[in-house]
């Protein structure tokens, strides 16, 4: 019996690790569709643009529409879209809290709650049935650093974490897993070369995180189908202590 192809929704898909991702997930055969504000167009007709500021309202219906009417389905949401503004908490203005929640937050919500209804759509249809949410985190909600004062990550990623743990039991009967990967600094395109030897020192192994980790970690949980409800710390044992 074949099996229909199954579709990933990847935010935050222009570059870094998003970008990373929709190989990796064309790699696992899936279809996938590639958000952000500004992404290209693919030559592969396998991977559908869709250009769109998850922040605004309204944008979740406008990519899973987008995404239901070129595949006609969704099995895994990787929620990797996200801004970090590292300032002191008394320094932080309405624009950095409208812009950091806006993102981390709202952006969250408008794109999850319409792919899981998607999700939901195969409910009861046997092996086919369910779906998968991926969110990114940051290991600063577990173990804060008077060096890197980031309240804003803490307040929004902190609250993806804690929805991980209830969407996951909300809809472990749906046969819908959420899962979270908390992040130490990663070598992408937000983090300028200079300080790659200072930021490697908030990590017990040294270094600095690579995309490949991310992607490995992601890839594990698409093929862990008895892990939900999980934050797996890809941070070089940051949130392990010092």
């Amino acid at each position: 019996m074949s099996h229909p192809q199954k579709v990933a929704v990847i935010t935050g898909a222009s570059r870094g690790i998003g970008a990373a991702l929709v190989p990796a997930y064309r790699k696992l055969g899936y279809a996938v569709v590639a958000v952000a504000r500004s992404v290209a167009e693919s030559d592969d007709p396998e991977v559908l643009a869709v250009p769109v500021d998850v922040a605004e309202h309204g944008a979740g219906a406008r990519i899973v529409d987008a995404a239901l009417s070129r595949f006609g389905r969704i099995d895994t949401l990787v929620n990797n879209a996200g801004i970090f503004i590292g300032k002191p908490f008394t320094d932080y203005t309405d624009e950095d809290y409208d812009t950091v929640a806006g993102v981390n937050l709202r952006g969250f919500f408008e794109v999850s709650r319409s792919a899981i209804a998607a999700m939901l759509t195969r409910d009861g249809a046997g092996d086919d049935r369910g779906g998968h949410v991926v969110n990114i985190s940051t290991s600063l909600v577990d173990h804060a650093d008077s060096r890197v004062p980031s309240a804003l990550a803490s307040l929004t990623k902190g609250g993806l974490n804690a929805v991980t743990k209830a969407l996951a039991i909300e809809y472990a009967d749906r046969g819908i897993r959420v899962n979270t990967v908390a992040l130490g600094v990663i070598r992408t395109p937000m983090h300028a070369p200079e300080t790659y030897d200072a930021l490697a020192t908030l990590h017990p192994l040294g270094r600095i995180g690579e995309i490949g980790d991310v992607v490995d970690a992601i890839v594990y949980l698409e093929n862990a189908p008895f892990v939900t409800g999980d934050i797996l710390h890809v941070d070089g044992g940051q949130s392990a202590g010092r």
